[in-house]
């Protein structure tokens, strides 16, 4: 089926209170996302993969042996995690849900420490690539990091929240200060009640 680009999950200026402003969105929404789209589409045209799910062209054309992905991949997997992304920030100033609180103490020992994984995570990520919290095969909650757009459909994970590392995501607002835009991103932006609505379906 073909790629579109879904619409923000809020208004292009509701994160700016919040450290990601309407000109980050605009570029990271309107043209980069468009871009994976767009590129995704013509690649896919007149392919075995062009009446498939993203899901099903993530899994399918993944190489793991690759030094480098090929274009469909590349375009597929950053329209899938650019998807997810949208969903899992919000304006919202709601907590973190009392299960989600209690299965990242049980994992990590505490919130704190999670989050301190995690933006390690991130923040040694070399280059451009995603920080991710996941439920692993063996069902346990995990910090992973991966370059690119390889994303955790790839490893049979659970994607319960990502951060794109890419710098179009943070440059605008944060320049390179790429650590102090992952602490806002958990501090700020997360849609806790996604990430935990993710977790229960898991």
């Amino acid at each position: 089926m073909a790629f579109e680009l879904p619409d923000l999950p809020y208004a292009h200026d509701a994160l700016a209170s919040k450290g990601m402003s309407q000109e980050t969105l605009e570029y990271h929404h309107d043209i980069h996302h468009k871009a994976y789209v767009d590129n995704g589409n013509k690649l896919i045209a007149g392919t075995e993969w062009e009446g498939k799910s993203v899901e099903e062209i993530v899994k399918g054309t993944y190489d793991a042996g690759a030094v480098a992905q090929n274009g469909i991949f590349n375009n597929a997997s950053q329209h899938w995690n650019h998807t997810q992304f949208w969903e899992m920030m919000g304006p919202g100033t709601g907590g973190m849900p009392g299960e989600l609180e209690a299965r990242l103490k049980d994992g990590f020992g505490s919130v704190e420490t999670f989050k301190e994984q995690f933006s390690a995570a991130g923040a040694g990520q070399f280059g451009s690539g995603w920080a991710w919290l996941v439920v692993d095969t063996d069902g346990t909650l995990k910090v992973t990091k991966t370059e690119n757009g390889v994303n955790p459909l790839c490893f049979g994970q659970t994607a319960l929240l990502g951060c794109d590392v890419w710098e179009h995501s943070y440059y605008i607002d944060f320049r390179n200060k790429r650590p102090a835009y992952l602490a806002n991103f958990l501090d700020n932006l997360v849609n806790w009640e996604n990430v935990a609505a993710r977790l229960a379906s898991a």
